[in-house]
């Protein structure tokens, strides 16, 4: 056991590394290593199943722990009662499948029976933009668009065999799709898992291919689908079409479609949120005497008494006037600033006008200033 590598070496880790580095160094050299992506490569295997064994021990708590204090030794069946004798070794560690603890650790990806990568490749997912206008979005909409993808074969059914004949059962893996092999080591029994050459996971052989797609059970197609935009859906928002991406594999699930949408800038109204904002203009003779304004909402014009005196930049609110809630009842508010309008050009009579209101307004400007002088002495 002299030419046996230390357990933190062989994963790139420090002693003191925490379970989560420890965790993640694994991940990395399997992922490396991993037999699925090194076929027949020998040295990678060795790497991946030294990583696999280096990791079952530093991933246990009580293994851990005595490995740190008798090194191999506390883990190691062979070495008996050599440090107080351990008996269990590595509780199980000499027949086990590296694809367990693979998958234990990545959630599936590979062969292995811990992971769920036991069959042909499922179809990939495909992302598309839709682009709408901002009423569309605050209400919903019907959209159609065209997908350029491929599509299970009309003409073999996506089995991929020659009209009238059917596959086989693959007979290197028995129709499973997987093929396992075990290896005695000096640890005992290794057992790995891998996707059958022959059958690609399919579980099933080909003899007769269809003229069509030539075997492969998908074909290329333009489809167009008819999609439901909900209420109160967001510039770059997602809506997700399970199954409605690439076909996969032969016995394997389309990838899905993912649909962003884009929504039109509105000429009058913005959104945060669910809430809707404008700009409202009216005159010095509206905001100073007060005037009916109609303002327009998302469900058309509504009235406004507003009263006189009202400033430049105050704010009013109609209740319920904004974005509907996406998939829930209710809706936002609509917030109208008023922007006070100063004309440009004036008429003889407007000029005329402003300078008797000028007149008038001396008075009030005179005791304006006499309050701010006040205020400072």
């Amino acid at each position: 056991m002299a030419d046996k590598r230390d357990y933190y070496e062989v994963l790139g880790v420090s002693k003191g590394a925490s379970d989560e580095e420890i965790k993640k160094a694994y991940k990395s050299i399997a992922k490396k290593y991993h037999p699925d992506l090194n076929p027949g490569d020998k040295e990678a295997e060795d790497k991946f199943k030294e990583a696999g064994e280096a990791y079952s021990v530093l991933s246990d708590k009580d293994k851990k722990s005595r490995y740190d204090q008798f090194g191999h030794a506390g883990v190691d069946p062979s070495y008996g009662g050599g440090a107080g004798g351990f008996g269990g070794g590595f509780g199980g560690f000499e027949d086990f499948d590296l694809g367990d603890i693979f998958g234990s650790v990545f959630g599936g990806g590979f062969g292995g029976r811990g992971s769920r990568r036991s069959g042909p490749a499922p179809g990939a997912d495909i992302e598309r933009t839709v682009e709408i206008s901002f009423t569309e979005a605050a209400f919903g909409v019907e959209k159609e668009i065209s997908i350029n993808k491929y599509a299970t074969c009309q003409t073999c059914g996506g089995n991929g065999a020659k009209k009238g004949t059917s596959p086989e059962t693959c007979s290197k893996c028995g129709g499973t799709g997987q093929v396992k092999t075990t290896q005695r080591t000096p640890f005992g029994m290794f057992s790995s898992t891998a996707v059958c050459s022959d059958c690609r996971g399919t579980g099933k052989i080909v003899k007769e291919p269809c003229s069509d797609c030539n075997g492969t059970g998908k074909a290329r197609v333009t489809k167009r689908l008819k999609v439901k935009i909900p209420k109160g859906i967001d510039n770059g928002q997602t809506i997700t079409l399970r199954g409605e991406g690439e076909a996969g594999e032969i016995g394997a699930p389309s990838g899905d479609l993912y649909l962003t949408v884009k929504v039109t800038p509105h000429k009058f109204f913005a959104r945060r949120g669910y809430d809707v904002y404008c700009d409202m203009p009216v005159t010095f003779s509206e905001a100073a005497m007060g005037a009916t304004l109609r303002v327009p909402t998302l469900d058309g014009d509504v009235e406004y008494k507003m009263p006189e005196g009202t400033q430049s930049e105050t704010i009013f609110k109609f209740r319920g006037k904004g974005v509907p809630y996406l998939q829930a009842k209710g809706r936002g508010d609509q917030f109208v600033k008023i922007k006070l309008q100063t004309p440009e050009k004036l008429s003889a009579k407007q000029k005329e006008l402003f300078k008797e209101l000028a007149e008038l307004e001396k008075d009030h400007k005179r005791k304006f200033s006499e309050k701010i002088k006040n205020m400072f002495n």
